[in-house]
């Protein structure tokens, strides 16, 4: 089921109750800096019980993980980005993340800030797609399963040698599984689990996350991308690790 919103849109697998793909366009050259307004609610167009609501979150480790981040769609005039960063608070757009990983922002949740470096000088624009990795072995909580992994693909233009602009892309993965723990009647963060970040070839998020990414496979900007599996990943500790040409 796919929720369209201002600037970006949320594919729903309605029986996971979870985003199969989000998809926003940030135009970084009039990206506004506004102050977190909203409040998390269900989606009217879909069915409550298709949607990870407020249940899945109340006393335990868990945070509700903006998919789209609340900056991303928040650009042009003030009253659309307003309005635009707002909308990112419905629950089709959150998805169950280790509040250990989602307070550390500054890795996973700015890796569009710094793909936007690289992105064309004069217009500063990038589409970004981000979804958990809907596992079917994923662990079950509350009614739904927790996804262990999440996935991102930025894709921005280029020029290419001959000088005619060229679609270009980079993909990452990061991986809580060490920070879940649903046995217990409460879910909670492993006190010494630790979250992983990866580069990864753009052709094998879309075999782990079974989703069609078109042309972006062939035009991904990592080095390792010609090779697959976990053996060509990229670990990330920071930004300085990414590899974007």
């Amino acid at each position: 089921m796919q929720l369209d919103y201002l600037r970006f849109s949320v594919v729903l697998d309605r029986a996971r109750r979870l985003a199969a793909v989000t998809g926003v366009n940030i135009d970084g050259a009039t990206l506004q800096d506004l102050p977190r307004t909203g409040e998390w609610r269900l989606d009217p167009r879909a069915p409550a019980d298709q949607q990870a609501g407020p249940e899945v979150y109340e006393r335990n480790d868990f945070d509700r993980g903006h998919l789209v981040r609340r900056r991303d769609p928040g650009w042009g005039t003030e009253a659309e980005a307003r309005a635009a960063t707002e909308s990112t608070f419905f629950y089709p757009n959150a998805a169950p993340q280790a509040s250990v990983f989602n307070q550390s922002k500054d890795l996973w949740l700015g890796l569009e800030d710094h793909v936007l470096q690289y992105a064309d000088a004069h217009d500063h624009r990038v589409s970004v797609f981000t979804a958990p990795v809907l596992a079917a072995d994923d662990p079950p909580y509350r009614g739904i399963l927790i996804p262990r992994r999440f996935w991102k693909v930025a894709a921005w233009s280029t020029t290419d040698s001959a000088g005619a602009r060229a679609l270009a892309c980079a993909g990452f993965v990061l991986d809580q599984t060490a920070l879940i723990d649903t046995s217990g009647a409460i879910a909670a963060v492993a006190p010494l689990g630790a979250y992983r970040t990866f580069q990864v070839p753009v052709g094998d998020i879309a075999s782990l996350a079974r989703v069609d990414l078109g042309e972006m496979p062939a035009a991904d900007t990592f080095t390792g991308a010609a090779a697959r599996g976990p053996a060509a990943w990229r670990p990330l500790h920071g930004a300085a690790d990414i590899d974007v040409r």
